[in-house]
């Protein structure tokens, strides 16, 4: 967290570099704001510094409705829908659709699998399901050029459900199959 100086200067100055970096409080009107907010500056006695919109509304401060603190800059809902789809790779990368189905983590994001589809298209240009497929591949590759594991392993560690379709998929993208790719020697 920063000063109460720095923070102080960046509020009465309206400092956009600051914004969503701290949230002012102002303790006569309980309610907090971004450091842009172009309500009138409050005292400065009557104002106190929070890093996160949570922590000034665990502290017992309402949103002002001016300049929406709860959309700050680097705050989720600022971010929008594209936070949905940045926890959404998260949980793919960590392989949530190896396991599982579109259906099954469309759920614990908290939206519909049609929806989560429509976020992938617009943000990401292709499906979840192909998203993890290319980062399965991804993991293969990198496993392939780095260590002298069997196809097998790799393919498992990778992600994939079989070989077989390890195999499949490995072909379709780079045309050979996944054998004809230099390893390092044992």
């Amino acid at each position: 967290m920063l000063d109460f100086e720095t923070c102080n200067t960046a509020r009465l100055r309206r400092d956009p570099s600051f914004d969503g970096r701290f949230f002012t409080a102002v303790s006569t009107t309980r309610i907090y704001c971004r450091p842009v907010c172009p309500a009138k500056h409050s005292l400065t006695k009557n104002v106190s510094y929070y890093p996160t919109a949570a922590a000034a509304e665990r502290a017992g401060y309402r949103p002002c409705l001016r300049c929406r603190p709860e959309t700050a800059p680097f705050c989720a809902a600022w971010n929008g829908t594209r936070t949905t789809v940045e926890r959404a790779l998260r949980l793919i990368d960590e392989g949530a659709l190896d396991a599982g189905n579109v259906n099954d983590l469309a759920d614990r994001l908290g939206v519909g699998a049609r929806h989560l589809s429509r976020l992938f298209a617009k943000h990401i240009g292709a499906s979840p399901l192909q998203t993890a497929q290319t980062l399965r591949i991804g993991r293969a590759k990198k496993l392939l050029d780095t260590t002298t594991l069997p196809i097998t392993d790799i393919a498992f560690q990778a992600g994939f459900g079989s070989v077989r379709r390890f195999n499949a998929t490995f072909s379709k993208l780079y045309g050979r199959p996944p054998s004809s790719i230099p390893r390092p020697k044992r």
